[in-house]
C-alpha cells in the first residue's frame, strides 16, 4: 500500500509538471491538473468533493464530529464550513492534506454576510447608503478578516430581491429594486474576491439563493414562489446574474421551490439558465439540507432519488445532508447514474480550489500574525463607523429638531436599545463580538463629553410590561432633549423569522407615547433589519431616525448623526408600508386599466387606507435642503445606436454641507406588455457646501429602456417615455423623450 500511495503521488506531480510548458496557458494548466487527478480518483473520493459538512462550537470552543474527522482522513468531504481560526483550520487541513491518499485540500466556508469580526451595518442598512465604493469597500475588509482566520469561501452576497418585509430574510439583501440590487451585488462580490483569487487575502463569493426565494409566498420563510417568467426574468434574475457576471466562482441554491420545482432540483434555474445561458463556470453548492429537503417537497420518493435529480439538476456540493455521500457511489455501481456528472461537478469544485491556490499552498490563508493584525484594526473600525452612518436614514425632522447641539446639558436616552450593544451587530453577525459592539449611550457620551446623559430602559424589547414607565418619564421631565431607541430584537430577522405584523413589539409605542407627550424635544431612532409599520410615530415623533443595525461602531455612528457632526445621506432601498394589508408594497407597481382616482369609487385603491406607502422608496431627509431644476436633454428625438444624455441642475439652498443621492427613474409610456409607471435607471452620490449648485450630467445606455416582452424576447420598442430626476422615487422633476 505504502508503494501504490508513493506511485499516486509521483504520478500526479509528473501528471502536474507535465503542463506547466510555456506553451499552456493558466487556463488550460488547470483544466489539465484536474483531468489528471480526476483520472486517479475512487468514486468515493469524487463523491467526497461533492461533500460539504459543518464544524460545531461548544463552551471549550469549536470542535469537528468524530465522524466527520473519519470522513476528512479518508477523503470523503471536500469542505468544511462554520470553521475558522488560524490554529483550527490549520488542524483540519493537516487531516486532509497529511491523511488522505490523494492530499487535496478542503475548502473552508462560513456566512460572512456582513462583516466578520469587524461588522458593519446588516446588509439592508449597507443598501440605504446607496455608496456602491463603501459597500465594496466593507467586504473587502470582511475578505481580510475572514481569510487572516483561515476562511477560503463566504455564503454571500445574498442577491434576492424582496418586496414583503413580513419575510425576516429581508435584512440580508440590498431591497426591492433591481437596478440598485444589481449594483451592490457586483460591489460586493469584486470587494470579496478582489483583483487575484489566489491571494491571500480573498474570499470565494458565493451568489444566493437561484432564484427567487426573496418572492416567497405570505413573507413566510421557505415558502413557495409561484411567478411569470417576464417578471423573474425582469425583476429577480437582475442581480444573479450581475453578481455572476462580476466574477463569483460559486452560486448557491434556494430553498423554494419556483413554479412547482424546488430550486436544488430545478434544471431550467442551474443548467440552462446559470450555465448555458449565462456562462457560469464555477460550481453549484445547496443551502443547508436541501437536497434532503426535495423529499418533503415531494419530488423525490428516496433519499438517492433525491440526490440523483438534484445532480442531475445540476447541484455540484451538498451542503450537509449527506446525501451525495450516501447513495452516489451505489448510483454508479447500479448503473442507474452516469459518473460522468460526478466527474464534472468534481471538476469545478476543484477549480475553485486551484483558483483560491490550495494546491500550491493549502496553508496560504492560515497565519497568526494576520490573524493578530488584520481583523478589527483601527482602520477597519473607522470603514465600519463611517459605513455605518452612511446607512442611517433620517425619516422626520419637524422644526429642525435635530440636529442635538452640543450645547445640551441634559440628554436622556430611553428605551430597550439605548444601552444595548447585544442587538447593535445585528443578525447574521459572523464572528462577531457582540461584546465589543458600541451602544448609543457609548456613543453620546463620546460625543457629549461635558453632558449629563441618564439611561432608562422604560421596558423591554416584548412583552407587557410597563413598571419601567415612570423612571422613564421622570428622567425625561427633567432632560433638555429626549432619543428614544425603540425596534425588534436582533433576532427578529433573519432566516426563520417571519413576522405577520410588523409593528414595534411589546409596548414601545406606549412609552413613546407617553415620553412624548411631556413635550420634550424628541427624536426617536429604529432598529430593526426590516421596514416596520410606525405611523403613529412617523405622525407624532419630531424627529424620526431609521437605524436599521448598524454593526459593532453603532453607537459612535449614531452621535455622529445625532449632533450633526455628520449630516444623514440614507435613502430607503425599500418601501415603508403603512400596514401588513399593503404588502406587497413597492415602488415599481403597474398602473392597472383604472388608475386611482380619490373621485371614483371605481378605480384601483383601499378603502381604509391611502394607496400611498408610510415612506417611499428612495426616500431620506437631510439636515439642509436640496432643490432640483433645469432637466434637459441633450436630444428629444433618439435612435437605438444613441445613448440617452442628459443634465440637471442641484442646489443646496441649506446653511449646512451635504450629500444627496440623485435619483433618474424612466417610465416606457406605451409598451405591448405593460410597464412599471417608473424604473430606476441611474444615480449619482453629490456632496454640496450651502448654497453650491452643481449640473449633474447622465448617459444612459439604450439599454436602460430593454425590457422582456410577451415572448420573452429582449429589448426595447420605439415610443414615447418619461425621465423623472428628484431624491426619491416620487421625483417631480421630468422631461420626455421619443425613441424612433
Amino acid at each position: 500500500m505504502r508503494n501504490l500511495t508513493t506511485f499516486l503521488s509521483i504520478a500526479i506531480l509528473l501528471a502536474f509538471n507535465a503542463c506547466q510548458s510555456p506553451q499552456s496557458n493558466k487556463k488550460d494548466a488547470i483544466g489539465t491538473k484536474i483531468d489528471s487527478l480526476i483520472s486517479l480518483m475512487t468514486i468515493e473520493e469524487k463523491v467526497g468533493q461533492l461533500t460539504l459538512y459543518t464544524s460545531d462550537m461548544d463552551q471549550t470552543g469549536a470542535y469537528i464530529r468524530k465522524e466527520y474527522e473519519s470522513d476528512i482522513k479518508q477523503g470523503k468531504v471536500g469542505a468544511i464550513f462554520n470553521a475558522y481560526g488560524a490554529d483550527y483550520t490549520r488542524r483540519l487541513q493537516e487531516m486532509a492534506v497529511n491523511s488522505t491518499r490523494l492530499r487535496i485540500p478542503l475548502l473552508f466556508g462560513y456566512d460572512v454576510i456582513h462583516g466578520h469580526r469587524t461588522i458593519f451595518p446588516v446588509p439592508l442598512a449597507e443598501a440605504a447608503s446607496w455608496n456602491i465604493s463603501a459597500i465594496q469597500n466593507a467586504a473587502r475588509i470582511a475578505a481580510e478578516e475572514a481569510t487572516a482566520e483561515g476562511l477560503h469561501w463566504t455564503f454571500a452576497p445574498m442577491c434576492d430581491i424582496s418586496r414583503d418585509p413580513r419575510w425576516g430574510r429581508m435584512v440580508e439583501g440590498a431591497g426591492e429594486d433591481p437596478f440598485l440590487a444589481s449594483l451592490i451585488a457586483e460591489a460586493r462580490v469584486k470587494g470579496f474576491q478582489g483583483d487575484d483569487l489566489a491571494s491571500n487575502n480573498t474570499l470565494a463569493a458565493c451568489v444566493k439563493h437561484l432564484a427567487a426565494y426573496g418572492a416567497s409566498q405570505a413573507g413566510r420563510d421557505y415558502h413557495a414562489v409561484d411567478m411569470s417568467e417576464n417578471i423573474l426574468r425582469e425583476v429577480y434574475l437582475p442581480p444573479y446574474k450581475a453578481a455572476v457576471d462580476a466574477g463569483a466562482v460559486t452560486v448557491m441554491t434556494s430553498f423554494n421551490d419556483l413554479n412547482g420545482i424546488p430550486a436544488t432540483a430545478n434544471k431550467f434555474l442551474l443548467t440552462d439558465l446559470l450555465r448555458d445561458e449565462w456562462g457560469f463556470e464555477g460550481f453549484v453548492v445547496t443551502d443547508y439540507t436541501s437536497i434532503m429537503e426535495l423529499l418533503h417537497h415531494g419530488v423525490a420518493a428516496d433519499t438517492a432519488e433525491a440526490a440523483a435529480i438534484s445532480l442531475k439538476a445540476g447541484v455540484d456540493m451538498d451542503m450537509q445532508s449527506g446525501f451525495f455521500q450516501k447513495t452516489l457511489p451505489t448510483l454508479v455501481e447500479n448503473k442507474q447514474l452516469d459518473e460522468a456528472l460526478i466527474d464534472e461537478a468534481v471538476r469545478r469544485i476543484l477549480k475553485v480550489k486551484f483558483q483560491l491556490g490550495l494546491f500550491d499552498d493549502p496553508y496560504r490563508y492560515i497565519s497568526k500574525e494576520r490573524e493578530e493584525n488584520d481583523i478589527m484594526n483601527p482602520a477597519q473600525l473607522e470603514a465600519a463607523r463611517d459605513m455605518a452612518k452612511r446607512s442611517i436614514v433620517l425619516l422626520r425632522n419637524e422644526k429642525q429638531t435635530l440636529p442635538i447641539s452640543t450645547k445640551v446639558k441634559n440628554i436622556a436616552v430611553i428605551g430597550p436599545m439605548g444601552d444595548n450593544k447585544r442587538d447593535m451587530i445585528g443578525s447574521w453577525s459572523a464572528a462577531g463580538d457582540w461584546s465589543k459592539s458600541v451602544s448609543l449611550m457609548e456613543g453620546l457620551q463620546a460625543r457629549y463629553p461635558g453632558a449629563n446623559i441618564q439611561f432608562a430602559k422604560g421596558c423591554e424589547i416584548e412583552g407587557t410590561d410597563k413598571t419601567g414607565f415612570r423612571e422613564a418619564k421622570q428622567i425625561a421631565e427633567k432632560a433638555d432633549f429626549v432619543i428614544l431607541a425603540l425596534g425588534e430584537a436582533y433576532w427578529m430577522s433573519g432566516e426563520a423569522a417571519s413576522r405577520s405584523t410588523i409593528d414595534l413589539p411589546g409596548v414601545q409605542q406606549e412609552l413613546a407615547a407617553l415620553i412624548i407627550e411631556t413635550g420634550k424635544p424628541t427624536a426617536t431612532i429604529i432598529f430593526s433589519g426590516r421596514p416596520l409599520t410606525i405611523n403613529w410615530l412617523a405622525e407624532n415623533s419630531p424627529a424620526l431616525l431609521q437605524a436599521w443595525f448598524l454593526g459593532t461602531q453603532s453607537g459612535h455612528a449614531l452621535a455622529d448623526v445625532v449632533s450633526g457632526y455628520y449630516n444623514p445621506s440614507g435613502k430607503l432601498p425599500v418601501t415603508f408600508p403603512r400596514n401588513v394589508g399593503q404588502i406587497p408594497i413597492y415602488y415599481s407597481m403597474k398602473n392597472t386599466g383604472r388608475p386611482f382616482d380619490a373621485n371614483n369609487k371605481y378605480t384601483s385603491k383601499y378603502l381604509d387606507v391611502p394607496n400611498e406607502p408610510l415612506y417611499a422608496f428612495g426616500y431620506g431627509l437631510s439636515y439642509t435642503k436640496f432643490v432640483y431644476s433645469k432637466l434637459q436633454m441633450d436630444k428629444h428625438s433618439i435612435t437605438a445606436q444613441d445613448s440617452i444624455r442628459f443634465s440637471l441642475e442641484v442646489q443646496n439652498t441649506g446653511k449646512l454641507a451635504g450629500e444627496e443621492v440623485v435619483q433618474v427613474y424612466v417610465h416606457d409610456q406605451l409598451a405591448t406588455i405593460t410597464r412599471p409607471v417608473r424604473e430606476l435607471k441611474a444615480f449619482k452620490n453629490v456632496f454640496l457646501k450651502p448654497g453650491e449648485t452643481q449640473k449633474i450630467s447622465f448617459s444612459l445606455p439604450i439599454e436602460a429602456l430593454y425590457f422582456y416582452k410577451a415572448d420573452l424576447s429582449y429589448g426595447s420598442e420605439p415610443g414615447k417615455f418619461t425621465i423623472f430626476a428628484g431624491g426619491d422615487s416620487n421625483a417631480s422633476l421630468s422631461t420626455a423623450f421619443e425613441l424612433r
